[in-house]
């Protein structure tokens, strides 16, 4: 497929959930109105923001190039397995707003334990670690070049509660998770082919409590994402899903007697929704 493909399959897919999704003035649910207005709709800006967006500033100007391994679906921009860290930035990192959403919704859920699949640059891992510098946070990544610019970048931001796994996640992940022992959080991303998808899900699904939240990304990254997505979210023990488009949130809340799907889009989006036209 190639790049234009993807992009109007993208554009195709976000028209489709735009249609579809609600703001939170349409949200009938008390917890999920909470998560909304405390996540997608906070506009503060925190002390960890300006720190990390410096680090990204200084990545996109680096011309480095170093041997990218690939163990996931691989890249639909570059092809080559030689990548400068200025292209890993640019097209791997997660983009401001989505940093500063991840970091809202671990400042909102307040896990005791993280754990992160697929750490690529670090710039994911430290606006989620930032809004728990006390709790133990386990990220794994495969490429070994890409997990020690990480670590370097993790120690330059002074995030020592994060612990970094450099290995596949069929290798790191099993360790990962007899270490933390309960699984309070997950960001899943970095692995966007279905069967692996389903397969670190159901290895952390034992781990995961009343509390726990699941973060899957690029939800519509591919026909495969879509997929998974529909499968974890139809999961029994998955009592509510939220769809915000670029992630998928995914709790285990046993006081819900019904499984609930919602699709959000934040509220300066939707104005009409907002009471004004009646």
């Amino acid at each position: 497929m190639n790049w234009i493909a993807i992009h109007l399959r993208l554009v195709w897919k976000y028209l489709q959930y735009y249609r579809r999704a609600e703001t939170r003035y349409g949200l009938h649910s008390p917890f999920v109105y909470e998560l909304v207005e405390k996540t997608l709709e906070d506009k503060r800006t925190f002390y960890a923001f300006p720190i990390i967006e410096s680090l990204r500033g200084l990545l996109l100007r680096d011309d480095t190039r170093i041997a990218v391994a690939d163990h996931g679906a691989g890249s639909k921009v570059e092809g080559s397995s030689r990548r400068t860290v200025r292209s890993l930035a640019r097209h791997s990192a997660v983009s401001p707003a989505t940093g500063r959403l991840l970091f809202r919704l671990v400042h909102f859920i307040k896990p005791a334990t993280l754990l992160e699949l697929g750490t690529s640059l670090g710039i994911s891992t430290a606006y989620q670690a930032a809004a728990a510098l006390h709790a133990p946070f386990i990220t794994i990544e495969g490429c070994p070049a890409t997990a020690a610019l990480a670590q370097q970048h993790l120690r330059q931001l002074n995030l020592p509660n994060v612990q970094l796994l450099a290995g596949t996640f069929r290798e790191k992940l099993p360790e990962a998770l007899r270490e933390l022992k309960r699984l309070d959080y997950l960001y899943l991303d970095g692995d966007h082919r279905r069967g692996a998808t389903l397969e670190y899900f159901g290895q952390c699904l034992p781990y995961a409590h009343a509390g726990s939240v699941f973060v899957i990304a690029d939800i519509y990254w591919s026909a495969e994402m879509e997929e998974a997505w529909a499968a974890m979210r139809s999961h029994p023990r998955v009592s509510l899903s939220v769809d915000l488009f670029h992630l998928g949130l995914l709790f285990f809340r046993e006081e819900q007697r019904e499984q609930e799907h919602f699709t959000v889009v934040r509220s300066g989006w939707k104005p009409w929704r907002m009471g004004f036209f009646g």
